[in-house]
């Protein structure tokens, strides 16, 4: 991914920057571990056994979602899928299904591959060192930091949503954390805090893997940390300069372009639903969906042509808004009285008649998925 350069970050504005904070380095960990002992989670469902595949999955899941959301999907996935070698078994459809519902389903189809991969070429096991980790697709520096601590005890720092809040925070930096010298100066900091290379420091790797992500995740929030008991509360430049507002610093804002298109719900008369396959590659890739079109009128030529009707008879149901990263979605969803749709069109391997109640069993994008539930009440 191309990042754009930001001027190296500063220290805030402020007598701070004329005497900088003593950092500590030494007693960071011991902190952050002290605390984690008291107050950090340690019931969580990918830490019962503590297994390179189970944390892989966590990671993988927790990118961009919140705990509370990925237990149950973790849960129900692991049910199913209990190990690498079963996932690379599965359908990606099956894969999909699974996922239905987190969002960012590059994270499946990655998932889904990599797990392949380490079938054919590494024995059906998730690889133990950093470089062989990196190779596989989805998995990232931070991502096989976490997977090596906290699976292998191996000392590697990460460096996810919570952490680079707690440290841009803790040291004041500024700068959008996406540009690349601000990335470089916090995965400096990241291994600079790790704790010392002894033995004794080793065992508790997971713990301080997990603790890092714990403080951001339930203390040093991204909206009203809770500083009064924060164990790094004494030396951290946001709190003493009352900045905690303002960092991290986010991503400069753009306007996104708005993209319109029409889906249509068409039921048959055993009460499916014609669903189509999503292309390989884009928004959504893969999932199933509803027939998706860019106007009204290829709508309508798409329809005359497979069913012999027009979109007169359709009723509008309310637009459905979705935001990408890179423009906003505005779905225009027109339903179709039930008819003997099914004669007119089979399936395929882009289309197929799904009945409603196994929509559950295939992979839908969220705002679709909604869409259907409310519906087909």
């Amino acid at each position: 991914m191309n990042r754009a350069v930001a001027s190296p970050p500063k220290l805030l504005e402020s007598r701070a920057q004329h005497h900088p904070p003593q950092l500590h380095l030494d007693n960071f960990s011991q902190r952050l571990l002290a605390w984690f002992d008291r107050c950090g989670r340690h019931d969580l469902p990918w830490q019962h056994p503590r297994t390179a595949y189970r944390v892989w999955l966590s990671e993988v899941m927790l990118q961009q979602t919140q705990v509370g959301v990925v237990i149950p999907y973790f849960q129900r996935f692991v049910t199913a899928l209990p190990n690498l070698p079963a996932l690379a078994a599965a359908s990606l459809d099956d894969v999909l299904a699974l996922w239905s519902g987190l969002g960012y389903y590059s994270r499946a189809r990655n998932l889904h591959r990599a797990a392949a991969r380490c079938v054919e070429h590494l024995g059906g096991e998730l690889p133990d060192t950093f470089d062989a980790l990196i190779s596989l697709p989805g998995i990232g520096r931070s991502t096989a930091g976490a997977i090596l601590t906290q699976a292998h005890g191996l000392r590697y720092p990460i460096l996810d949503g919570n952490v680079r809040r707690v440290l841009c925070r803790w040291q004041g930096i500024r700068g959008w954390a996406g540009t690349t010298s601000v990335q470089a100066r916090l995965w400096a900091l990241a291994e600079s805090l790790l704790p010392q290379d002894t033995a004794d420091a080793a065992s508790r790797m997971a713990d301080y893997t997990q603790a890092q992500m714990d403080l951001g995740a339930t203390l040093c929030t991204r909206a009203g940390p809770a500083c009064s008991i924060c164990p790094l509360q004494s030396d951290c430049v946001a709190h003493r300069e009352g900045m905690t507002a303002v960092l991290p610093e986010s991503r400069p804002r753009k306007i996104l372009p708005v993209r319109d298109a029409v889906v249509l719900l068409l039921r048959d008369q055993d009460d499916r639903i014609l669903l189509s396959r999503r292309p390989p590659v884009g928004v959504w890739a893969q999932l199933w969906s509803l027939p998706e079109f860019a106007s009204r009128d290829t709508a309508e030529q798409w329809l005359v042509h497979h069913f012999r009707i027009d979109l007169g008879v359709a009723a509008q149901l309310p637009i459905i808004e979705h935001g990408f990263s890179h423009y906003h979605l505005r779905l225009h969803p027109l339903v179709l009285p039930a008819t003997r749709m099914r004669d007119a069109i089979g399936d395929t391997e882009d289309l197929r008649w799904q009945t409603t109640d196994t929509l559950h069993e295939v992979g839908l994008p969220a705002p679709i998925r909604k869409l259907l539930e409310a519906t087909l009440q």
